[in-house]
């Protein structure tokens, strides 16, 4: 049994969010195997770029998972949900995270599992959460950090209409390498909803993939 499986609490429906034709919503215990299969069998895509994914993450690896989310949102540290079908089949993860309080703004990531990449969940997932940044907690500002080279994460964030502000070097650590990064903004009360990334975007092809940067 899991050493982590006492700290989970079912986070109950309140935070259930539709986003198009899926759910996000929290994690609850009987998600552990699910979201388990969903990383191992991702290793192609997501392993490349997050260390947490390996080949043998657990249903005690997503217990953990759960019960810091659990932590994390009981503090308004973070805010992370799972990505679901609405008939209940696990698509992925997603998240707020990584909040200045004092600058009101934060991080958003997103991530989808091989088998349901390309039908728009990291999409949907990333305007619920841009929606629930700015009307219910109040945020100035929400960036999407990605890795270059993470082109399907690149036109996640494109798609959804972030704007491309920089390539920020060494911003982020991808297997324990300092690694350039593509800054994209969503800004609250300028219209960012309607303005499509600028013409120096770097170009991406598919709706994929992963920009969380906390890990499980």
């Amino acid at each position: 049994m899991s050493n982590c499986l006492s700290k989970v609490m079912p986070d109950g429906v309140d935070g259930l969010i539709t986003a198009g034709i899926f759910i996000l919503r929290p994690y609850f215990e009987a998600d552990a195997s699910s979201m388990s299969a969903g990383v191992r069998e991702s290793m192609e895509t997501l392993g490349r770029w997050m260390p947490w994914a390996k080949p043998d993450f657990s249903d005690d690896d997503a217990l953990c998972w759960f019960a810091e989310c659990s932590r994390a949102r009981a503090l308004s540290e973070a805010h992370e949900f799972g990505i679901f079908s609405k008939d209940g089949r696990f698509i992925g993860g997603c998240g707020l995270n990584q909040f200045s309080e004092r600058n009101k703004f934060c991080n958003l990531g997103y991530w989808v599992r091989q088998s349901e990449q390309g039908k728009g969940a990291a999409t949907a997932a990333t305007l619920a959460l841009r929606r629930l940044a700015f009307e219910s907690l109040g945020l100035a500002r929400v960036e999407i950090v990605v890795a270059q080279g993470n082109e399907p994460s690149i036109a996640v964030a494109r798609k959804a209409g972030a704007v491309y502000e920089c390539l920020a070097h060494n911003r982020l650590q991808v297997q324990g390498q300092a690694t350039a990064a593509h800054i994209f903004s969503f800004i609250a009360d300028t219209g960012a909803e309607s303005v499509n990334a600028s013409s120096n975007t770097p170009l991406g092809t598919s709706d994929l993939a992963i920009t969380i940067t906390s890990p499980p």
